[in-house]
């Protein structure tokens, strides 16, 4: 009755505010905002009256609507970046507005840390969400020069990585599984190239990305911990122009341009590592290759002022030989098309369809003692949104997603007839997720704003397939089979539903400081079957199931956010707290590699992570940048693991702290520098030895009972454009710098064995350990040259 009643309230708001707005007759005015260069939409646009203050944010896909009473009106459209434009309109039938702002040189050298509005970071409701500008992550020391967003995000607030060499990030105390990355809305599982020294998004082909780390809208799910939505350019619609890079282990080019002019465009752009032809050339790596290589495509069609299309596709793949004998290959592909359709100038619509693989292989190529093992993640998904914009005070949106998923653990194939191996094929997993979601964006006064909704979640495990009783499911290593159940094609064998409410409030102080809240329930339905924080590609996933509960977080967070000195300095302090319930670990030396009892090592418990984050950022002047800083708590209590005591999170780092800075010494010269340091990720430790059976055998520490060493590293960099030639659309620009400029030897992970001395001889009778550090990266140059015509 409760749930009913604060329904029919939320309905009598709707009409009262409804009502109100139809005392005089009004109008809608709606449309597109593009980038008169190129015919890119100009996604979170804004479009201002103001008499009357009212005003409009385009969307993803750069629409706007906003309802004013009948009258005359001068319109001011505006984004950092381009010239304001103003528009009189007289507004007395709905009319169909769309307008092309043009870029401004003099404003992108003053300003390139945001595409935002000024005062954005104060007046949006949206907190613990920061937009990262493809511009500024170029400019951004890097390793091997390529620019990258995955390692811009490591240095926000509240994100920790695992240390150098991987593209895992860790949000506000989750794993690196419970992060939703979305690619042009299509979920991608591995973010990483070569082990993680890049990430899988090419800077070029990016138009906009933005973080979640809390206060996630109604409209997405499935992930505990945080959104990464990244958006792919479009293809410039007025003209053919392209861009390319060569750098020290990476090369890349794109093309893009008009297929019908402002009706239709593409965009092409693949890039490829050569890190092979140094192992080939080199006698001691002689038969090693490491490669990795991506494409992205895209293709859009105006059919008509209500109408629009969109196909994308993403193909990235890496490859690691060894000796000619040893491959592991790895790599994402997927595909979303999707269509916008205007109802009216008030409901607009986007459906899609996604297509996402994740595929990864281990070959040995033994005659006799190898084999092929293949597995994937394979999901197709239907979305339905909605955007209502009842007035200029209330946007409702709605909609619905629905996902069909196939797991494939591993299947085994030997290499001939004489092999040891036999084709063994572990028994594939199938579900099915639905999600219904109704939110709203409430502008209740001209200080309080709301967002709130709520999202409705159903995931049903599905057949066919064999589930199995145990005797003791909880007692690895002895495994009895009591029973066992047989499922034919998508009988259901577990459901499980959940309401998952959001909300977000604002409140503005004055013009440039607000205080802000937020809360949101997320569920998790799938897990990754990994125990280990390295980004190597064989850690399968597994559906919730009989044995295998989904994942549920709850997270409550403040924030106070101030803009100074006329927007020049963003200031924000946000606290948090998440408790999550059935988060996944495995027992110690659970057995994950083609177990069919997989489910056996499973341990599901609680984890508790809290911390306070501090962000400065300075968006104008020659010198521009930010400083971040952490501080934090990750603790995990898993029933069955250590001791049924709590212990630290893998990615458990108390203090996190960056300083970005980039400097304009003048119209062709700009200098970076980023400053890292960090407190040591927790590590699990021998301290001991014992006998068993005449083996010696390590007894270790509690789970995460070490630390490895804090971790700190300086990156330097310039770049260099000369003098563009008048009428001539080739340009140039060299990038150069320093990676990890004074040497620092930062721990990736330390490990025992036997004492020995400089020439690998045994000290003494073999049985005296020594523990010894593995470091990725000294100090490393680079130089990467960019052209764009």
């Amino acid at each position: 009755m409760k749930k009913r009643a604060i329904l029919a309230s939320l309905l009598c708001l709707f009409i009262i505010q409804a009502g109100m707005a139809q005392n005089e007759p009004q109008y809608t005015l709606s449309g597109y905002i593009k980038d008169s260069s190129s015919g890119e939409e100009l996604l979170y646009a804004n479009v201002l009256e103001p008499t009357t203050s009212a005003g409009a944010t385009t969307n993803l896909y750069g629409f706007y609507s906003l309802t004013l009473p009948a009258g005359q009106y001068e319109l001011t459209f505006t984004y950092l970046g381009f010239q304001p434009l103003t528009r009189a309109i007289t507004l007395s039938a709905d009319t169909e507005l769309n307008v092309e702002l043009t870029p401004s040189s003099a404003v992108l050298q003053e300003v390139v840390v945001t595409d935002k509005a000024a005062n954005e970071s104060v007046k949006q409701v949206a907190m613990s969400r920061i937009a990262l500008p493809i511009e500024d992550i170029k400019k951004m020391p890097s390793l091997m020069g390529e620019p990258d967003v995955i390692k811009t995000i490591q240095t926000l607030p509240g994100v920790t990585s695992a240390g150098e060499g991987t593209s895992a990030f860790f949000v506000r105390g989750g794993s690196a599984d419970q992060n939703l990355v979305l690619l042009d809305e299509a979920p991608v599982y591995d973010v990483s190239h070569l082990f993680g020294l890049f990430s899988v998004f090419n800077a070029d082909i990016i138009k906009n990305a933005e973080l979640y780390k809390g206060g996630i809208p109604s409209k997405y799910g499935g992930r505990l911990s945080s959104l990464l939505e990244v958006t792919t350019r479009d293809g410039n619609a007025k003209q053919f122009s392209g861009s390319g890079g060569i750098g020290i282990l990476a090369a890349k080019g794109t093309i893009e341009g008009p297929i019908v002019k402002d009706k239709a465009s593409f965009i092409l752009a693949g890039r490829r590592s050569y890190a092979d032809l140094y192992t080939r050339n080199s006698e001691q790596l002689d038969g090693t290759a490491v490669i990795f290589h991506d494409l992205n495509a895209k293709v859009n069609w105006k059919a008509s002022n209500k109408d629009r299309f969109f196909l994308s596709a993403y193909s990235g793949r890496d490859i690691w030989q060894f000796d000619d004998a040893f491959q592991m290959d790895w790599g994402n592909t997927t595909t979303s098309f999707r269509w916008n359709h205007l109802f009216s100038e008030r409901l607009f619509s986007n459906l899609t369809l996604i297509y996402s693989d994740f595929d990864y292989a281990l070959q040995d190529k033994d005659e006799v003692q190898g084999f092929e093992w293949v597995a994937n993640q394979r999901e197709a998904s239907l979305k339905q949104d909605m955007t209502f914009f009842l007035n200029p005070d209330i946007t409702l949106k709605f909609g619905y997603q629905g996902i069909y998923r196939r797991f494939t653990p591993g299947t085994i194939t030997p290499n001939g007839d004489d092999s040891i191996y036999e084709t063994t094929e572990m028994q594939k997993q199938f579900a099915l997720d639905h999600a219904l979601y109704a939110g709203a964006e409430h502008q209740v006064s001209d200080r309080l704003s709301l967002e709130y909704g709520v999202r409705y979640s159903l995931f049903q495990n599905i057949g066919e397939g064999t589930v199995y009783d145990y005797a003791e499911p909880g007692n690895n290593g002895n495994i009895e089979i009591v029973d066992s159940t047989v499922y034919g094609n998508f009988d259901i064998i577990k459901s499980f539903q959940n309401p998952e409410p959001r909300f977000g409030a604002r409140f503005m102080i004055d013009d440039r400081q607000s205080l802000k809240l937020s809360y949101n329930r997320m569920v998790q339905y799938v897990h990754l079957v990994s125990n280990s924080t390295v980004p190597i590609p064989f850690a399968t996933w597994s559906p919730s199931s009989p044995y295998l509960d989904p994942q549920r977080a709850d997270q409550l967070a403040v924030g106070y956010f101030r803009n100074l000195q006329d927007n020049t300095y963003e200031f924000s302090a946000e606290a948090y707290y998440k408790k999550s319930t059935d988060v996944t670990d495995f027992v110690d030396n659970a057995q994950l590699f083609f177990n069919p009892h997989i489910v056996t090592e499973f341990r599901q418990g609680e984890s508790e992570a809290y911390g306070l984050e501090l962000f400065l950022r300075k968006n104008k002047g020659s010198l521009r940048g930010f400083v971040s800083y952490t501080w934090s708590k990750a603790e995990m209590d898993v029933p069955g693991l250590n001791a049924d005591q709590p212990f630290p999170a893998n990615h458990d780092r108390r203090h996190n702290l960056n300083v970005a800075m980039n400097y304009d010494i003048n119209n062709r010269w700009n200098v970076g520098a980023n400053f890292t340091y960090a407190t040591g990720r927790p590590i699990t430790l021998p301290v001991g030895q014992y006998e068993f059976d005449g083996y010696l055998a390590n007894y270790y520490s509690e789970r995460n009972g070490y630390r490895l060493p804090d971790f700190h590293r300086l990156d330097l960099s310039a770049t260099y454009e000369p003098k563009k030639n008048e009428g001539r659309r080739w340009n140039n620009s060299f990038s150069f710098g320093v990676y990890n400029a004074y040497n620092r030897k930062n721990p990736w992970t330390i490990y025992t064995q036997t004492k020995q001395d400089d020439d690998g001889n045994i000290i003494g009778d073999g049985t005296e350990k020594e523990a010894r550090m593995v470091y990725l990266f000294g100090a490393m140059p680079y130089f990467t040259w960019n052209f764009n015509f």
